[in-house]
């Protein structure tokens, strides 16, 4: 009886495996789940392109074993390569796929999947880091409460959506309104943060707010490193610019 089992069972998945029908996750998952394409996805997290040689150095391989697995992402449409003289530059492909990335972060917090790096940088990496396009960590999270608390953004379950006052105070902060609502991906939404394990800001306006403070000098951030550090007195002006609502 036993042997039957063991013998059924593997053709029973195969034929379940084979009725599902839409998009087969396994593929793209089964690249995500590699630790050295997720080290390097990570890494295209902080926002920049980084070469080939920056990315193996984060996952810790050879150039030749990184080209590789750098041109499977590519084939599946998770990264971009842009070539600049003799240069090759990797991004993230899209918004979508950051998207992703910041969903599987809080469940692999969750399921007590940490990475143990002791050291200085730990601090500043919780309180304030590049999440792709716009800012995440402790001062990230105390931003989008400040949003709702003001009413700034409008809270309804999942949804967030910017309200009159926030739209006309954007304005006047000198974000281009108009772009951000021309896009296909939402103004407003909301991401948890790993570190924090509440909600920061993501969506074209999130992407627009870090743009400003990067813009105005307040923060900065350097190529290939998540960390977001900031100019003199660049947090203090942050948060006068948040009080100022």
């Amino acid at each position: 009886m036993v042997s039957c089992l063991a013998v059924d069972e593997p053709r029973q998945f195969e034929d379940s495996r084979t009725m599902i029908e839409g998009p087969d996750i396994s593929v793209i998952a089964a690249l995500i789940g590699n630790p050295a394409s997720a080290n390097m996805l990570l890494a295209l997290m902080g926002g920049p392109a980084l070469t080939s040689t920056e990315l193996a150095n984060e996952a810790g391989l050879t150039l030749a074993t990184t080209s590789g697995h750098l041109a499977r992402l590519e084939q599946a449409r998770l990264v971009t390569v842009e070539k600049q003289g003799r240069h090759r530059y990797y991004r993230l492909a899209d918004t979508s796929v950051a998207e992703a990335l910041e969903c599987l972060m809080p469940l692999a917090v969750r399921a007590g999947h940490l990475r143990t790096r002791p050291g200085p940088r730990d601090p500043e990496l919780r309180h304030a880091r590049s999440c792709y396009d716009h800012l995440a960590g402790d001062l990230a999270v105390r931003m989008y409460d400040t949003f709702i608390e003001r009413k700034i953004i409008a809270r309804d379950g999942d949804n967030l959506s910017l309200t009159r006052s926030g739209h006309a105070y954007f304005v006047a902060s000198g974000i281009e309104m108009a772009a951000l609502t021309a896009s296909r991906r939402p103004p407003c939404r909301a991401c948890l943060d790993w570190s924090e394990r509440r909600s920061h800001l993501s969506g074209t306006l999130g992407a627009a707010i870090f743009a400003h403070f990067l813009a105005q000098r307040w923060a900065e951030r350097e190529a290939g490193q998540r960390v977001v550090r900031f100019g003199r007195d660049g947090e203090r002006k942050i948060m006068t610019w948040l009080a100022a609502h």
